[in-house]
């Protein structure tokens, strides 16, 4: 028994024993009632009173165990004058001044001590409102300690701003870095589940406008946690993004830190681009229907700040074109991404025996180019797939010249990858773009 319940119960024990005292007292002056039949009296607990009513009766009380100690003390405090029986006096004042003061520190401690493991949902929290990706303003905690990613790209941002002590779990395809793949998981991007985010007790959910549905959303907030979600169409609203992002994680050093680097990065690389034309390149979704990007996504405009342009001039995030006018704009490189590529036939050798593709001058002469999957997640490795991608359309412009030092790679850089079919192996990672798997993570 914690120190509340003795006190609580030490201290009705001492009151009872106390009126006990003063119902004796007072019984033994109180005149007899001439309405009463004394000679048919019994014990004060089935005592009928003048109205009929009995007080203290076993049999009226009520059996139901009290909301809290707080609420039972005070019902105590309220009934302590055993109704008209017992006269006031200045033990009873005592008493109801020593319940008085047991009510409350039961009040203060009841909730803490009941609450366990149940989730605080930033209840407890220092609360501010934020405007997010679908421009909600949002509650969200000063201060987030249990964290949950809906989406990949939120999971590498939060390791990357150094706050992955706070994240409690994150997604089946949440696998970058690998220390990710550790952490517990709550289902897929499109299709949650709710119980298993209820049972991490989050005080914030984070989303992808992209990648999450707005029921997903919903439903998040039915359960009354706190979310945040984001939404990007370019390179820059990705670093506005990851800046915002840490700001909500109470973490805004590191954003400031990682997003200098990260257009520092994009400088060094606009500078070394600014002589060269670029190339045009088919960025490859999905082979069948056929699949690219448009040009307000952060995909292209990825290819745009690595030296190369779609040829897929749509206003769709995600459009399907046709072979035919593929082959009219005759692209000069073909572009995958690796996590698109293996069994599921989206890699250059599934693209080429495809009915209809030898008619493309980069498949007759396998122009193609393969990069990260990191190239369709809004994340700080993207960068580094573009400087990879820089590299392979360009490699003229980052010949070392005589004297100079090697260039050190990034400390967040992608693996860097190439047309050849080993290389491309060692990337290559089951899974399509579907319902479960979004192009856009």
């Amino acid at each position: 028994m914690g120190f509340i319940d003795t006190f609580c119960a030490g201290t009705v024990h001492w009151i009872y024993n106390l009126q006990a005292r003063e119902a004796g007292k007072s019984r033994e002056n109180r005149p007899r009632s001439r309405h009463c039949k004394r000679q048919n009296a019994v014990s004060q607990a089935t005592l009928r009173s003048c109205s009929g009513r009995v007080s203290f009766a076993r049999e009226n009380t009520v059996q139901n165990a009290p909301a809290s100690r707080g609420a039972f003390l005070l019902a105590i405090l309220v009934h302590s004058r055993q109704g008209r029986f017992v006269r006031d006096s200045k033990h009873d004042y005592v008493a109801r001044a020593v319940i008085f003061v047991a009510a409350l520190v039961a009040f203060q401690a009841g909730p803490a001590q009941g609450q366990g493991n149940a989730p605080i949902y930033g209840s407890a929290a220092a609360m501010h409102e934020v405007v997010d990706g679908y421009g909600r303003t949002v509650r969200v905690p000063v201060n987030p300690v249990r964290i949950i990613s809906l989406a990949p790209s939120l999971t590498e941002t939060v390791y990357a701003l150094g706050v992955e002590d706070h994240l409690v779990g994150d997604t089946d395809y949440c696998d970058y870095p690998p220390e990710a793949q550790k952490k517990p998981k709550v289902g897929g991007v499109i299709n949650p589940n709710l119980e298993e985010i209820a049972a991490l007790h989050p005080d914030l959910v984070l989303m992808s406008k992209e990648g999450n549905t707005l029921d997903t959303v919903r439903a998040v907030e039915s359960l009354g946690i706190p979310t945040y979600a984001t939404d990007v169409h370019t390179i820059d609203q990705i670093l506005l993004s990851i800046q915002k992002l840490a700001d909500v994680l109470n973490a805004p050093t590191a954003g400031k830190t990682l997003t200098s680097d990260l257009r520092n990065r994009l400088d060094v690389l606009r500078v070394k681009l600014d002589s060269v034309a670029p190339k045009r390149v088919l960025f490859i979704v999905w082979p069948e229907p056929l699949i690219s990007v448009g040009r307000d996504t952060f995909v292209a405009d990825a290819l745009r700040r690595a030296g190369a342009a779609s040829i897929v001039d749509s206003n769709q995030d995600w459009p399907q074109v046709s072979l035919e006018e593929i082959a009219r704009l005759q692209p000069d490189y073909l572009v995958f991404a690796a996590a698109h590529t293996g069994n599921a036939g989206n890699n250059f050798e599934s693209v080429a025996r495809l009915p209809g593709w030898q008619i493309l001058d980069a498949v007759r002469e396998r122009r193609y180019l393969v990069v990260s999957e990191a190239i369709i997640r809004p994340a700080p490795r993207l960068f580094s797939v573009i400087e990879d991608l820089a590299h392979q359309l360009h490699p003229e412009v980052f010949l070392e010249k005589p004297g100079s030092e090697p260039q050190a790679p990034p400390h967040n850089a992608a693996p860097p990858t190439s047309g050849n079919p080993k290389a491309r192996a060692a990337r290559m990672v089951a899974g399509p773009c579907s319902m479960e798997s979004p192009c856009v993570l």
